[in-house]
């Protein structure tokens, strides 16, 4: 009959790995340790402050290989993107001083060939608006791609308040915007009330109830604020620089720039771009 004595290498091999699981033991023990003291020997000592955890980017979970399919239990959620802002929070002041802050920095120039233009930009006082930002947004619209300065023939640069420019860009409260289009000879009131934007001679006026709450049919339709103010910046511009309205070039198309998007769509949809692809994107004369 066999013997049910273990073999000898049987037997060596079971004391080496009683051996390992020892050392693995004694091994978390002493990570164990360490984390629960912290640096020094004292508890806790590496936890993070309130503060910090919230300055921690979110978590976002590493890709498994591509045979490896976690079952919904093991299932980690993946943080989405926040939806788009579509109105600015907070009341919206109907009026100001009347007076503007500008900002005082001078900004790069737009564009890569052609006349210079100099533009200064202008909050009102009472708005509760900030010229730096203003600026920077309006930067933002002018430089594109896709702005007016992609024809090849135009740069734009902004300049401080008190130096010579060829035009200013407002940001006014309604009763001011609605004074002063009405001085430059252009009627902004839709039900008694200011409410588009206009450019008057040198200037290019942003009424303050559209830059915060944009228009009905862009919010209805999900469309962010900054495409709505990126929009009327290069609208508005587009009329300093000479260009005149334009109509919707057939249902489904992108909205010419030119187009009165502010007050309908006809059928076109949202674009806040005079140049698409790199070339001029027109519609029909108004």
């Amino acid at each position: 009959m066999p013997s049910s004595a273990p073999l000898p290498g049987r037997r060596q091999r079971r004391f080496a790995l009683f051996a390992q699981l020892v050392a693995v033991v004694l091994a978390v023990g002493a990570v164990v340790t360490v984390i629960a003291e912290g640096p020094g020997g004292h508890p806790a000592a590496d936890r993070l402050a309130a503060d910090e955890i919230a300055s921690l980017p979110p978590l976002v979970a590493a890709p498994l290989p591509p045979s490896v399919s976690p079952s919904p239990s093991e299932a980690v959620p993946v943080p989405s993107s926040p939806p788009p802002v579509l109105r600015a929070p907070g009341a919206v002041p109907s009026a100001g001083t009347g007076g503007f802050g500008y900002d005082d920095r001078s900004g790069p120039v737009l564009g890569r060939a052609g006349e210079l233009r100099r533009y200064r930009v202008a909050v009102e006082s009472g708005s509760n608006e900030d010229a730096a930002e203003f600026a920077l947004a309006v930067q933002a619209a002018l430089a594109g791609p896709g702005s007016w300065v992609d024809s090849g023939r135009l740069r734009l640069q902004q300049v401080p308040g008190d130096a010579p420019r060829d035009f200013t860009v407002y940001l006014a409260t309604a009763r001011t915007a609605g004074r002063m289009c009405a001085d430059g000879g252009v009627d902004i009131r839709v039900g008694g009330r200011p409410y588009t934007s206009c450019r008057a001679p040198g200037q290019v006026i942003i009424n303050l109830d559209r830059w915060r709450l944009s228009v009905p049919h862009f919010v209805s339709a999900g469309v962010p604020l900054s495409v709505y103010r990126t929009y009327v910046v290069n609208h508005e511009v587009g009329h300093q620089l000479g260009h005149r309205h334009e109509r919707c070039p057939g249902a489904g198309r992108p909205a010419p720039v030119m187009m009165q998007q502010t007050l309908f769509l006809n059928g076109c949809r949202v674009n806040q771009w005079p140049y698409l692809d790199g070339r001029r994107y027109a519609g029909p004369a108004l």
